[in-house]
């Protein structure tokens, strides 16, 4: 009987698998023309390239991945709320890839702010403030206050950063791929829940059904509808594992390329002295314009990177 159970949970999967990659690839050809178009990035690298393309296709494949996430999944109030969350966050960022006058980083912090503070409240509540170290093998129980500030940072920042993170044909959503499949090995070597892990990979499939169109040279851009759903869903995802520090791990890259910028925007404010003058922001920027890196060179070594740091971290935690 278990057995028979088992190959059938398989089997839905295997078709949700197939029906998330064909649905996104199917609605993404058809619909990129509805999308907005982009205005062209005039800080950015490249960025009068991106002129016109199709902008927010975020809004595509967060839509399929979370019907395929719902025909899989034995479905839960917490997977609810979060599958909800994401379509949210996308939904803040695609209405700012639509507008004619973006909005403002304000409006936008606070957006993140508030999805931060109901995941928080949600993971709490459905898991307790149990944290693991992984690397250890050492769990300890936080203040429920002190966990949910520490997950509002990460939800915060993991949203912000991936967003920084999207400057390059393929970069944001290749390395969130790998992010995903090193939460997936840890979740394995774990023994976390089967559900969520489901979950996971029906997001990854959403986002290479997009890299197909995505790919250097892009036919369509994910826009901050993309980017803003990834980064929230990556939070997700390692505070499921229950070990959320493995974050600065699993995903370095991205931490390390968005994250850059929004330190130096941070010190020009608070103290107006540009100590990173010589670097370009985002990283991958900073690759193209000063090392004259090619976007393929870009988004190949950001990955091989982002896949060594991840293949270590997990063989650690099998140590």
């Amino acid at each position: 009987m278990l057995n028979f159970m088992n190959l059938n949970n398989t089997l839905v999967t295997i078709i949700g698998v197939i029906f998330t990659f064909f649905a996104t690839f199917i609605a993404t050809a058809k619909l990129k023309e509805f999308l907005p178009h982009d205005q062209g990035r005039a800080f950015a690298v490249d960025g009068a390239k991106s002129a016109g393309k199709p902008r927010g296709a975020g809004i595509i494949f967060v839509f399929t991945f979370v019907i395929g996430a719902l025909l899989v999944t034995h479905l839960s109030v917490e997977i609810a709320i979060y599958l909800a969350l994401v379509v949210i966050e996308m939904f803040t960022g695609y209405f700012d890839d639509a507008a004619e006058k973006p909005w403002g980083e304000l409006l936008k912090g606070l957006l993140d702010f508030a999805v931060a503070i109901i995941v928080a409240i949600s993971y709490i509540v459905f898991n307790g403030s149990d944290v693991t170290f992984a690397i250890f093998d050492t769990t300890i129980k936080l203040h429920p206050v002190v966990f949910a500030i520490l997950t509002v940072i990460l939800v915060w920042a993991s949203i912000n950063v991936t967003n920084c993170s999207d400057g390059v044909d393929g970069l944001s959503a290749t390395l969130t791929v790998i992010t995903l499949a090193s939460i997936y090995a840890l979740d394995t070597v774990m023994g976390s829940s089967d559900d969520f892990k489901v979950v996971i990979v029906m997001f990854i499939v959403a986002l290479l059904a997009y890299l197909w169109f995505n790919s250097t040279p892009s036919l369509l851009l994910m826009g901050d509808a993309g980017s803003r759903a990834m980064g929230l869903f990556i939070a997700i995802a390692i505070l499921k594992s229950q070990s959320p520090f493995m974050y600065l791990l699993l995903a370095l890259v991205l931490i390390v390329d968005g994250g850059i910028g929004l330190v130096k925007v941070s010190i020009i404010r608070a103290t107006k002295v540009n100590i990173m003058k010589n670097i370009t922001t985002p990283l991958h920027d900073h690759a193209r314009k000063k090392i004259s890196w090619s976007n393929t060179q870009v988004v190949m070594r950001f990955a091989i990177i982002q896949i060594v740091v991840s293949v270590i971290a997990i063989y650690l935690i099998q140590m």
